[in-house]
This record gives structure tokens, C-alpha cells and sequence, in this order.
């Protein structure tokens, strides 16, 4: 989905994420290795490699079994393995599906650029590779499809969230982001995009982006920059984290300086935590994933490409705002009371 104002960076962002400039041959066999016995069981298809970013955030889990329960409905197994951050172990392990001979490998790349050799690696091979959350940024290697959330959009909801909260004051407010993740750079724009409308048309209550901080979606170091944000900019009013732990991290440090109640979060993903964190009003709101469906849609289009049919480049799914009013009657949290 292209936007003029930002046209530039989302065509080269739509044509990396592609990646699919022509399709792997589907076959019923792998060229290469033979497939290890403990892989595939008697009357399987086959077996779906996926090697997702880190499966520390319970995002990547649900995506991981969403796709082994749509794949078991299709006659396919489904080898789950976490990256763990690091683009050599998740190179690595996509060696390893190859050599397993999977019939199929989905990434969530740790590194969208570095993966490329390894994609490259299973083309040869005949074996088709498949993108979700986060696409392939680089030209090394070919994808078949990219499904993911419409990220942009997703920005953009943050930022009139935030737009919402601010309108009539402004004020200085922080970015978590995860600079090294293609959605996350998306989600970013779009709500930048959103903070610039909003001051050019309100030059008395203007949102400023004082600082933009390395959270790499993680609890863990969302916490420590705004630890320290929060000293170097003790007049901040709101901050947008690019996903659920990060925001977590943020609230936490937030609380453990007295600034809980001066400084508003939004986050973004909608995991269990986060809509958790929503509904006790830790967090303003979320604009929400749905990573079941993200999961499931892999698996359709790999199905889809070995029964011969077109399957597009790229699929976006579109996020929803979620406040406590959502959170107050949201099943999933009142099965987790």
C-alpha cells in the first residue's frame, strides 16, 4: 500500500518485502536431501519449516501455533524454531530446514537484510520461502509471499491516538522504537506521518518528538531507555512504543520514578499482556495485531502454491485501535481471570 507523502520509502520497502519477481517450482519432492524420518510421519505432506525472531515474545508463539493448527487441518507438519535475535542462528537453522528437506521455509527474519544469502540458499534448492511479520528487505533471495499487518496503518492509528490525547496541549513525547525491524520502521512513519498533519494544522499544540530510543522489543531495554529518557527529558508527556514488551519495559520505569500518571503510553501488537495492561490503564491503548490470522494466512498461501494457484506477493492485514473499553469486554481476558 503506497502513500504519497511517503512514497520513496514504502516502494523500496513494498518491493523488498515481495521479493517475488518469480516463484520456486512446486513439486512433491525436494531437490537436495532426502527428508529426516523424525520430520515427517507417515501420511504427513510434508513439514513447514518456520524460524521466527524470537519466541521470548509471546507474539511470535501465536503465530507459530496458528500456523502448526491450520497446517495439521491440510495434511502438513509445522517445525518451530526461534531465531533468538541473532541472524546467524536463524541462517543457520534454515540450513537446517534444508537439509531436513522441508517442503517449505517461513521466515520471520531477525535481520531483514542479512537473511538473503540463506533465502537464496533454499531457493536453490527448489524449496519455496514464505516472509510473515516482517519482510525480507534485499534482492539476494526471492520470496513467495509476505503476509503481515498493515503496519503503516497501524502508525498511523498510534499517531491519531496520540493526536486524540493531545490536541488541545501538545507536548514533548518519545518514540521506543525497533529500528532494525522493517514493521516497525512502518509503523513509525505511519505515525509520524499523523504527529506532522496534526502540527501543521495546530501550531499552538504541537507534538513534539523530542527523542527516538533503541527499545529493540524488548521489556527489558524499553525499561532502560526510558530510565533514561525520563532524566533527560523530564517534561514528557507521552511516549509510543513500536510494540507490547517495550511499552511494558517503559511503564515500568515510569512507575519506578512517580511519573506513572504524567507520562501516557501507547503501545502496539495486543498481546495478552498488553491488552491486559490496557484494561488496567498501564497503557492508554494499542493499535492491535492478529497474529492467529497472520499465522493461518501463511499457511493458506503455501497451500494455495502447492495446489498451483496464484498466490499474490504480499498480504496486509488491517490492525485495530484498542482501548479499555474493548479490553473491559474482551473474552480472552476474562478467560485469563
Amino acid at each position: 500500500m503506497i502513500r504519497l507523502s511517503f512514497g520513496g520509502f514504502l516502494i523500496a520497502v513494498v518491493v523488498a518485502c515481495s521479493g517475488c519477481g518469480s516463484q520456486p517450482a512446486a513439486t512433491d519432492s525436494v531437490a537436495g536431501p532426502q527428508a529426516d524420518s523424525d520430520v515427517v510421519k507417515p501420511g504427513s505432506r510434508g513439514t513447514i519449516g518456520y524460524t521466527t525472531m524470537s519466541l521470548t515474545n509471546p507474539f511470535f508463539k501465536v503465530i507459530g501455533d496458528a500456523m502448526t493448527e491450520e497446517a495439521s487441518q491440510h495434511g502438513y507438519e509445522v517445525l518451530v524454531v526461534s531465531g533468538d535475535d541473532d541472524v546467524s542462528k536463524q541462517a543457520n537453522q534454515i540450513d537446517d530446514f534444508i537439509v531436513k528437506g522441508v517442503k517449505a521455509i517461513v521466515i520471520t527474519p531477525c535481520d531483514p537484510r542479512s537473511i538473503g544469502a540463506a533465502i537464496r540458499r533454499a531457493n536453490e534448492k527448489g524449496i519455496p520461502v514464505f516472509t510473515n511479520d516482517t519482510g525480507y528487505d534485499g534482492e539476494d533471495g526471492d520470496v513467495v509471499c509476505h503476509v503481515a499487518t498493515d503496519n503503516f496503518q497501524g502508525g498511523r492509528l498510534a499517531g491519531e491516538a496520540m493526536a486524540k490525547l493531545l490536541k488541545d496541549t501538545g507536548g514533548n513525547i518519545m518514540i521506543v522504537q525497533k529500528s532494525d525491524a522493517q514493521s516497525c520502521q512502518l509503523r513509525v512513519a505511519g505515525f509520524q506521518e499523523v504527529i506532522d498533519a496534526h502540527n501543521a494544522a495546530h501550531a499552538d499544540a504541537k507534538i513534539e518528538v523530542v527523542t527516538t530510543q533503541e527499545g529493540k522489543g524488548a521489556r527489558e531495554a524499553g525499561y532502560e531507555v526510558t530510565k533514561d529518557a525520563i532524566v533527560a527529558h523530564p517534561d514528557l508527556v507521552a511516549l509510543f512504543a513500536i510494540n507490547d514488551p517495550s511499552a511494558l519495559g517503559a511503564r515500568a520505569a515510569l512507575e519506578e520514578a512517580g511519573k506513572q500518571d504524567q507520562v501516557t503510553i501507547i503501545g502496539f501488537d495486543g498481546e495478552l499482556a498488553g491488552k491486559q495492561a490496557i484494561r488496567d490503564g498501564k497503557i492508554l491503548c494499542d493499535p492491535i495485531q492478529f497474529p492467529d490470522q497472520m499465522g493461518r494466512t501463511t499457511v493458506q498461501q503455501i497451500v494455495a502454491f502447492f495446489d498451483g494457484e496464484d498466490v499474490p506477493s504480499e498480504i496486509l492485514i488491517e490492525p485495530k485501535l484498542y482501548y479499555k473499553q474493548d479490553a473491559d469486554q474482551d473474552p480472552a481476558l476474562q478467560t485469563a481471570n
